[in-house]
């Protein structure tokens, strides 16, 4: 069961780069139309240095790790009891293609509900690019059946 105990638990960063491929595609994914989101020239007519991160581009990165799960099994959370309840980000500083961002990942908060039948897991992710300044800060909240 996961208890109090897990908060503070920190994981191993690791570092992903922001290719221009991938953010045109997210941005067609997801709808995007601004032009400065698919477009070099576009981009820097809009004041940026290359293409921008569209916003929640940056979980995309967050989960690029051989085994995004690992976790679960090192917490003792078997994943099909687990419900992603919510996710929020803030953003301190733009995100351009060819960056290099490093996620540095904590257990925020662990808190029960229901008698203890449905456990809340949070999640807390700093997020820095390769000057080493925070652009962001991922947070994902993930429900625990059975506690």
């Amino acid at each position: 069961m996961v208890d109090r105990s897990c908060i503070g638990y920190t994981f191993p960063p690791h570092s992903a780069d922001v290719e221009a491929g991938r953010l045109r595609l997210f941005a067609k994914a997801t709808g995007e139309t601004r032009p400065e989101y698919i477009d070099d020239d576009a981009a820097r007519a809009a004041g940026h240095p290359a293409l921008p991160a569209p916003p929640t581009f940056a979980v995309c990165l967050y989960l690029e790790v051989p085994d995004p799960f690992a976790w679960f099994r090192e917490l003792g959370i078997d994943l099909g009891n687990v419900l992603h309840a919510a996710q929020s980000f803030r953003y301190f500083a733009p995100v351009h293609a060819g960056d290099r961002l490093t996620f540095a990942s904590r257990i925020g908060n662990v808190f029960h509900k229901k008698s203890g039948t449905l456990t809340f897991v949070v999640k807390d992710t700093d997020v820095t690019n390769q000057g080493g300044i925070r652009v962001a800060e991922l947070r994902s909240t993930l429900v625990v059946r059975g506690g």
